[in-house]
């Protein structure tokens, strides 16, 4: 059986604008069969093990916007980030990683991280995992 094509995202950046595309990218490439890796760095550790992924924030340059688009996602019933990530492992293959250097640097005790996410992994394991991807993107 042939190997499926791997999905990768660095996931640096931890508003919510940018994590809802970690989200809907990770869970649409799983979708259609990818290996999506998603890797948590240096933010999105941080609001992973703060308890934060799914706070709707923005940055400061849409704050004129922000209140609006806020309602609007709650009243289109969109689901949280967490939710998302949840429902693609189900429809189909993703991996949460999280970056050992990222939790170090951050200060984020590893305990905090480990319950949400599969593996955490030294960057040299994480770019050989990820070296033969079809697609990387940065968000």
């Amino acid at each position: 059986m042939p190997t499926q094509p791997k999905f990768v995202i660095f996931a640096h950046n931890a508003t919510y604008d940018k994590l809802h595309q970690v989200a809907t990218l990770g869970m649409t490439a799983a979708a259609m069969g990818k290996d999506v890796i998603i890797v948590l760095l240096f933010w999105t550790i941080k609001k992973l093990a703060e308890g934060k992924i799914d706070q709707i924030d923005f940055p400061p340059e849409y704050a004129g916007s922000a209140e609006e688009v806020a309602r609007l996602l709650q009243e289109k019933k969109v689901p949280k980030i967490s939710e998302m990530l949840q429902d693609a492992k189900h429809v189909g293959k993703l991996r949460l990683i999280a970056c050992s250097a990222g939790l170090e640097y951050m200060g984020v005790d590893s305990t905090a991280v480990e319950k949400h996410v599969d593996e955490v992994l030294g960057l040299p394991a994480i770019l050989s995992m990820t070296a033969e991807a079809e697609t990387k993107l940065f968000i």
